[in-house]
């Protein structure tokens, strides 16, 4: 697989408008896919509903229709995935996850998590687990305010110490030039963008910042989509 993981540093940190603007900014140069393999509280959020939306998937942007790979789990309630799955009666494993994938070497995926790094899937395995078995370089959503140097630092060294590769860092609100520079300091991560909170968040907001803004040298298309 080639692709890119969105991991957070905490849930509702911004990792599905991440995920929107790295499909804007890259659909022209790959063919790009975005899945959302565990989804929880369904009934009041639909993360790849909300990336279609945002990526102008279907509304006359992009004539491509299977830029969303609409499957995976969906649950009712707004938890965790191993209690939302346990409430539910159903039994999330990463490799039954991993088998709905449909194998197309040429496709370059954008996959996002669900929560942060060691979020539970069930009983032992965790989101890590997910990201080892799909061998994906994981770019991290932090937010930009006070508390965001531990959360990074703390996500960064987990996903290390499992032996999965940062691809870098998304800063997400108001922009700190102080905690990104301690970021990529002390967490050795290239931040890749300072994302603002869009308002209003619309399609053309979002195009525009990833056009100007994401991955200005150029890093995750050469060491991951290419």
């Amino acid at each position: 697989m080639r692709g890119i993981f969105v991991t957070g540093t905490d849930t509702n940190v911004g990792k599905t408008v991440v995920s929107a603007a790295l499909m804007a900014r890259y659909r022209a140069e790959a063919p790009l896919r975005y899945w959302k393999p565990i989804q929880t509280g369904i009934e009041r959020d639909d993360d790849s509903a909300e990336v279609a939306r945002l990526a102008g998937i279907g509304r006359g942007l992009t004539p491509r229709q299977d830029e969303i790979f609409n499957c995976g789990v969906r649950l009712p309630r707004p938890l965790s995935p191993h209690l939302a799955a346990r409430l539910a009666g159903v039994r999330i494993t990463v490799r039954s996850l991993v088998e709905q994938l449909d194998g197309n070497e040429e496709t370059r995926w954008i996959v996002e998590g669900a929560g942060g790094v060691l979020v539970p899937i069930n009983e032992r395995e965790t989101m890590a687990d997910l990201i080892g078995a799909l061998d994906l370089p994981v770019l991290v959503t932090a937010r930009s305010t006070l508390g965001t140097i531990n959360h990074t630092l703390m996500t960064i060294e987990a996903l290390r110490r499992r032996m999965l590769r940062v691809a870098g860092v998304v800063m997400v609100g108001e922009p700190n030039d102080e905690n990104r520079l301690a970021i990529e300091r002390y967490g050795a991560a290239e931040v890749l963008g300072q994302m603002p909170r869009f308002d209003p968040l619309t399609p053309e907001s979002v195009a525009h910042w990833a056009a100007t803004e994401l991955d200005r040298s150029g890093v995750l298309f050469v060491g991951c989509l290419r």
